[in-house]
């Protein structure tokens, strides 16, 4: 009996991430967009605040819930020097 090594499994072949189209067989992440089929579309400040303090509750291990969302929106609605500390007290937190 004879053992055939692969260095990269059986069938591996480079996919290009934009020349990807769903046939090859495994799971692929989802290629990013080329630069002129991204959308030009600005986010409103407290969408952006609301994000980022999504993401600093989430790092600093406090996963928000989905009953804080209102008060996630209310303090997104505050002032952005307001909202920079409210993240920085979180990355402290860390």
């Amino acid at each position: 009996m004879t053992a055939t090594s692969y260095e990269y499994g059986p069938h591996h072949t480079y996919v290009d991430p934009y020349a990807f189209d769903g046939s090859a067989y495994g799971d692929f992440p989802i290629a990013p967009p080329r630069p002129p089929e991204r959308l030009d579309i600005a986010i409103d400040p407290q969408d952006r605040r609301r994000l980022e303090l999504h993401a600093a509750l989430t790092a600093a291990g406090i996963p928000p819930l989905p009953e804080d969302r209102e008060a996630i929106d209310r303090l997104s609605a505050l002032p952005g020097n307001i909202n920079d500390t409210i993240q920085r007290w979180l990355q402290h937190a860390l």
